[in-house]
């Protein structure tokens, strides 16, 4: 049995936004599909139910005339004994013209903003009258907006579970990462690399690691550090952020950032946070 999600609502008031959010919770999500394509791809989910399991559909404006449809397509989903939810994300005039006027766009209509905002709501409204509930979006945030829709779909997290965070080491001589958020530089910690015995090992060798911790000054540090961390991640959460990526580098990517690397995934994992870690150069520097 797939769970499946229609989407709509008015241009500006988060539909968009809230496809992506139910796409970071794993859902099959497609944007605007042409109401008498539905059926038929409904007919391929339910054929492959393991990939298809959760599925998000966003309809829209733009579909226009086809729209008058619709209600057909509920029917089709009645027979065949699929269980949906509509979901209309509505938002009022004023803060759609507020939202349109601050990013620029032009409406998807291509009338005025006002004269857009008024044509939708006609051509729409066959949607929002079958709805089975309707999120005004006029006062919410990005996390608040995810709050709703993990309720709507029924999906019970922590909010430390929304966040996915990657703990990323790299040696800054091949490089900065180009996909991370936040970039700590380790190069202050006195570098294994000219101690003997510990050149061609590794920050997860033990012999690295103690060499590392037994400096104080990485242990005062590791203790600001970590409790940085700490205390950001909630604001990040708060702010609706799904994805997180910490880079830690020194010079070569293969001792002091990947040793710091894996003891904040450790430290962050006892915190009940989802974390992926990944040494970016140890096999580059290898080779």
């Amino acid at each position: 049995m797939i769970k499946l999600y229609i989407i709509s609502g008015m241009s500006g008031a988060g539909k968009s936004q809230a496809l992506k959010i139910f796409e970071d919770f794993g859902f099959v999500c497609i944007d605007n599909m042409p109401v008498r394509m539905i059926a038929s791809f409904i007919d391929i989910c339910l054929k492959n139910s393991v990939r298809y399991k959760n599925v998000a559909i966003s309809l829209d404006s733009r579909a226009g005339e086809s729209l008058t449809s619709f209600k057909d397509l509920l029917v089709i989903f009645k027979k065949k004994n699929i269980s949906y939810k509509i979901i209309f994300f509505n938002a009022s005039d004023s803060v759609l013209f507020r939202r349109y006027s601050e990013t620029r766009r032009r409406h998807p209509l291509g009338k005025s903003v006002s004269e857009g905002i008024e044509l939708e709501r006609k051509i729409i409204n066959r949607v929002f009258m079958v709805a089975d509930e309707v999120i005004d979006t006029s006062g919410f945030t990005i996390g608040e907006l995810k709050k709703v829709i993990s309720v709507l779909a029924g999906i019970q997290q922590s909010g430390k579970q929304y966040l996915n965070i990657s703990i990323l080491s790299f040696g800054y001589k091949y490089g900065l990462p180009n996909d991370a958020d936040i970039v700590y530089d380790v190069r202050f910690i006195t570098n294994p690399n000219y101690v003997h015995g510990l050149k061609f090992k590794t920050g997860r060798d033990e012999a690295v690691r103690e060499y590392i911790e037994k400096q104080k000054e990485f242990r005062v540090f590791f203790n600001i550090f970590s409790k940085l961390i700490k205390t950001t991640l909630p604001g990040y959460i708060k702010e609706g952020k799904s994805f997180l990526t910490i880079a830690v580098g020194c010079t070569g990517g293969q001792h002091r950032s990947v040793f710091t690397a894996e003891k904040l995934a450790g430290f962050l994992k006892n915190k009940k946070y989802k974390v992926k870690l990944n040494h970016r150069d140890i096999l580059w520097h290898n080779n």
